[in-house]
């Protein structure tokens, strides 16, 4: 049910960038080729590999183009981790969160479970949580990995593979969750594999989605596991952490939170899978080996390790990202048999015709921090509750919507958390409250906004940002008066930290956001279009 930012178009124009540049001293950006023998060692070094990814949101039938070319698609993904596969048998498959949630209507309509039968046919080893596999609350998300019974899908078998999670532990006995690790032996090799989630996760999930648990310091909870696996002998460690991070294409300027952590981790961890803000990341930082493969199966990461038997311990380490291209390369015929299989459940409810769009309209905000389709989505949610004002998160709106014909699936794919509509009660000095605190100390989130304009200056401090708040008409916002205000549940809780929400008043439930916005485009002239309106201003 909820939602984080939106990252994934915003980052394939660097995914183009980087996919073409040569190989760097930590890895390289790869061109979907086979990788080939490596050379011969004079070491008898065991050769393993690590094919992971993150942020895959259930994109099973999902196309998206980078440099002009088709990339994505799960049927693809499978053909080239297959092809990597069969170069080397030393090799684990792993995947860093965000496997589910937020996912398309193929996957999302059936509780996210045909993503998890793909991860089981393609022979994934271990997973840990992101913040998406809360959406739907913990025992959601459990039965997915053990399996069991939901009243829409009826009886599932769960995830082939084990999950991992150090840092999210029970509320009342503080007790991890899933196993904090797991040991997975390869060609005589120990290598352990402990996940971690972000602990920022509860202001980004609802509150209902993370009921009973809490997350602990993600590094505090790896070094505790650390400290176990060398116990037990272990020597070769790989972090899956749904922590967010990036770096350049040759492995320069590496930031994010992942490497806060990895300065402040065991040394002897080897590796550390990284996720959440969909970014390139390939570089070493500290000694050990970060990446992260933008997301949504546009690509993958590939990681060669040279261990040594005597020691079993890691002597070399290198990284490539790769990028699913569709060009030069056959889609895997038994994933794309599973995924015409559900695209044949969900289709009746899918296809339907909900409008006709002029042009392509996108979330794509201007400087000032509005867009098109923001404005568009709010005007829906205003009308739905006929109040004064509207406010829309920018992390729920996850697609655009494509010029032509508009099916109800394509606004699904815009809309995919089924949150519903909140209207409540603040007065003009709470509305001001609310936009200032759009600016935060590690993130700036641009409310989409109906049924009111303001400036903002980015020369003032954080806090005082918003300088003008008007009416259409032009009449000032009263600090004093009482207006009506929609929003959907997640922010109504207060989620990404817009907490002044929490203290509205005379709350009253709605419909689902996605109905509201489907009503709202078929009652439109068609062909209907949204553009930037000059809602929001941006003063130097």
């Amino acid at each position: 049910m909820k939602n984080s930012k939106r990252w994934g178009r915003r980052v394939l124009s660097a995914l183009a960038a980087a996919a073409v540049l040569a190989a760097t001293p930590v890895g390289a950006a790869g061109n979907g080729k086979s990788k080939g023998k490596p050379p011969a060692s004079s070491h008898r070094y065991i050769e393993v590999q690590l094919l992971g990814m993150n942020d895959f949101h259930g994109q099973l039938n999902v196309t998206r183009k980078v440099g002009g070319r088709e990339v994505g698609r799960a049927d693809y993904l499978a053909a080239y981790l297959k092809q990597r596969e069969a170069e080397n048998k030393n090799t684990l498959l792993v995947h860093a969160g965000d496997a589910v949630g937020a996912s398309p209507p193929v996957s999302a309509l059936l509780q996210d479970e045909p993503t998890i039968e793909v991860l089981n046919k393609l022979g994934f080893d271990v997973g840990t949580l992101g913040n998406h596999e809360f959406d739907e609350g913990v025992a959601e998300m459990l039965r997915l990995i053990h399996g069991g019974y939901h009243p829409a899908t009826g009886d599932f078998a769960g995830a082939d593979f084990p999950y991992v999670s150090a840092n999210v532990v029970d509320a009342q006995t503080g007790k991890p969750i899933l196993p904090p690790y797991v040991i997975k032996r390869v060609n005589g090799i120990p290598i352990g594999l402990i996940g971690v989630t972000l602990t920022e996760t509860p202001t980004i999930v609802t509150p209902s989605g993370v009921a009973g648990v809490k997350f602990i310091d993600e590094a505090t909870a790896i070094n505790k596991a650390v400290r176990e696996l060398k116990k037990k002998g272990v020597q070769t460690i790989v972090i899956l952490a749904h922590n967010p991070g990036a770096s350049n294409p040759d492995g320069t300027n590496a930031s994010g939170e992942i490497v806060d952590i990895a300065k402040n981790i065991d040394d002897e961890v080897d590796v550390i899978f990284a996720g959440h803000n969909h970014a390139y990341l390939n570089a070493v930082v500290d000694g050990k080996l970060l990446v992260q493969s933008y997301s949504y199966g546009t690509a993958f990461s590939d990681v060669d390790l040279k261990i040594d038997p005597r020691t079993k311990d890691v002597v070399a380490k290198k990284a490539e990202i790769v990028t699913t291209y569709h060009d030069g390369i056959t889609p895997d015929p038994e994933i794309r048999t599973l995924i015409e299989k559900y695209e044949a459940k969900v289709a009746p409810l899918v296809n339907q015709v909900i409008g006709a769009a002029a042009e392509t309209i996108t979330d794509e905000q201007n400087e000032s921090g509005e867009s098109a389709l923001g404005d568009l989505i709010a005007d829906a949610q205003r009308a739905a509750m006929k109040t004064d004002f509207a406010f829309m998160n920018p992390g729920g709106i996850r697609a655009d919507i494509e010029q032509g014909e508009v099916t109800w699936g394509e606004l699904y794919n815009v809309q995919p958390f089924n949150n519903q509509l909140v209207s409540m009660t603040l007065t003009g000095a709470q509305i001001r409250q609310l936009l200032n605190q759009q600016w935060q100390p590690t993130q700036t989130r641009m409310l989409q906004i109906s049924g009111l304009r303001y400036t903002w200056s980015a020369s003032k401090p954080v806090g005082e940002k918003v300088i003008d708040i008007q009416l259409p008409g032009g009449t000032p916002l009263k600090p004093d008066a009482e207006y009506t205000v929609t929003v959907n549940s997640f922010l109504a809780d207060g989620g990404d930290g817009f907490t002044v929400l929490t203290h509205g008043t005379n709350r009253e439930v709605g419909p689902v956001d996605l109905d509201a916005l489907v009503s709202y485009i078929r009652g439109l002239e068609q062909p209907f279009s949204a553009r930037i309106e000059g809602r929001i201003n941006r003063l130097p």
